[in-house]
């Protein structure tokens, strides 16, 4: 069995009914993978590269990750906090070096890293458009650490960002855990917003699209279909 480890902050934790409706991106992408993968979630509220290594959660990872495995690593929420010291890691500084020591730990084992950026936040002004850039230099920080260490990475942040706006306010309300805030999940936000995760899996090949189960084809429209016979 593959475990796929997966670290982050509150948009990827695995939440239980204590915490509903808020939802994670470990909770959606399980919809995507193959049953032989195990996912292990890693991601917790609040946590910053920073803090999520001065805790001591990477070292956990360290211990129990193995050859063959995966490790996808999405933070960014928290390491803008500047007026916290324990969570703050600049953006081309300290947590680009972060993401890079998340992705050593999982190729010093053998494993296959994954960068992913940031989730976006729902932001609309005051004309019902979609405000981008919520996150800063961190999505592009995120990815020239994945480049410059070698790794693979997901644009979820565009993607997400693409996504909120095109379909507008009204429509990605259901996706947040609205009018609460405009930044944890739902249920569907994170099954929507793993899809594009999985669609980036596909993208990259194997063997991260090993780790996906085959998406039933859709039919033909153009075709035309003989029509069944009447049943009496």
């Amino acid at each position: 069995m593959i475990k796929l480890f997966y670290a982050g902050d509150s948009t990827v934790t695995f939440n239980k009914i204590d915490s509903y409706p808020q939802a994670g991106l470990s909770q959606g992408l399980t919809w995507y993978l193959k049953d032989d993968v195990f996912l292990r979630p890693f991601g917790v509220n609040g946590r910053s590269t920073k803090s999520f290594i001065d805790e001591g959660r990477l070292k956990e990872i360290d211990d129990e990750i193995g050859e063959g495995d995966f490790l996808f690593i999405e933070f960014g929420h928290n390491d803008e906090k500047e007026s916290d010291p324990s969570r703050y890691a600049a953006a081309d500084a300290e947590y680009k070096d972060n993401l890079k020591r998340f992705a050593d730990v999982a190729r010093r084992h053998g494993a296959h890293p994954l960068i992913i950026t940031s989730v976006a936040r729902r932001l609309f002004d005051e004309n019902i458009i979609f405000k981008p850039g919520s996150h800063g230099a961190y999505p592009k920080c995120a990815i020239e650490a994945a480049k410059e260490a070698g790794v693979p990475y997901i644009d979820l942040n565009r993607m997400s960002e693409d996504y909120l706006a095109t379909v507008g306010d009204f429509a990605s309300r259901p996706m947040y855990v609205y009018p609460k805030d405009n930044s944890h999940l739902t249920m569907h936000g994170a099954v929507v917003y793993a899809g594009f995760i999985a669609e980036g899996l596909s993208e990259l090949g194997s063997p991260y699209s090993d780790l996906l189960i085959r998406r039933i084809d859709k039919p033909d429209r153009d075709n035309n279909y003989e029509k069944d016979e009447t049943v009496d």
